[in-house]
């Protein structure tokens, strides 16, 4: 039985891609409003851990637990519109619909959440990151700092339970992944919402009281 009042619950978890070394994870469990990074060398299966986590890998061993939900009971579109309910996801390379509009990307994100789609909402969300002014720009035409922001503003537009971030300051000099750290912390406190950043980046350690760390090739 998950237990409701955790946000996120790791128990048992390993992930093996054919042919390669298992990847075994820590135990652990975030309360809301906790802040967590995940540390490791490349390989050490950060960015598995998040994809495992919000639904996008298979889980193979070990049980997950989401805002009191265990996540194997969650298939196809169900699981889909839950992970959009519930969980909110900055990608790497963050993969936002080039043809659509900022504020289209966002309703998007409402609509194919299974929410009703509201503009006011999301247009509000724009502005708390302080990109209103860019609603109607396609990412194409922003700089990369826009983009980011745009990307954050999407997965927090259905206010999301768990927000997750994948390497959100790789490649960034010392003062935009200081940016990008203070928007991630600061929506995450606004919501009210457990954070878990998968990096290799050291600097990130200086902002997140939490840190599992993991190595190569771990097996429990």
């Amino acid at each position: 039985m998950i237990d409701a009042t955790v946000m996120l619950t790791i128990e048992g978890v390993s992930y093996t891609y054919p042919g390669r070394t298992t990847l075994s994870f820590p135990d652990c469990t975030l309360m809301p409003g906790d802040t967590a990074a995940l540390i490791g060398p490349s390989g050490s299966g950060k960015s598995t851990l998040l994809m495992l986590i919000a639904g996008l890998l298979e889980q193979q061993t070990g049980r997950i637990g989401v805002a009191g939900e265990e996540l194997a009971r969650f298939h196809g579109a169900a699981r889909d519109r839950w992970r959009g309910r519930t969980i909110g996801i900055v990608l790497q390379s963050f993969h936002l619909l080039t043809r659509l509009s900022v504020l289209e990307n966002l309703t998007a994100a409402q609509y194919l959440s299974g929410n009703a789609v509201d503009v006011r909402a999301a247009r509000d969300t724009l502005s708390a990151l302080g990109i209103l002014d860019l609603a109607d720009e396609r990412p194409s035409r922003m700089s990369s700092g826009q983009i980011q922001r745009a990307a954050i503003a999407r997965a927090v537009v259905n206010r999301p339970r768990l927000l997750l971030a994948d390497e959100p300051t790789s490649s960034l000099d010392d003062d935009a992944a200081e940016a990008a750290l203070t928007l991630l912390l600061s929506e995450s406190r606004r919501l009210g919402a457990a954070l878990l950043i998968a990096t290799h980046d050291r600097r990130v350690k200086d902002h997140v009281p939490v840190i599992i760390e993991l190595r190569q090739g771990l097996r429990a």
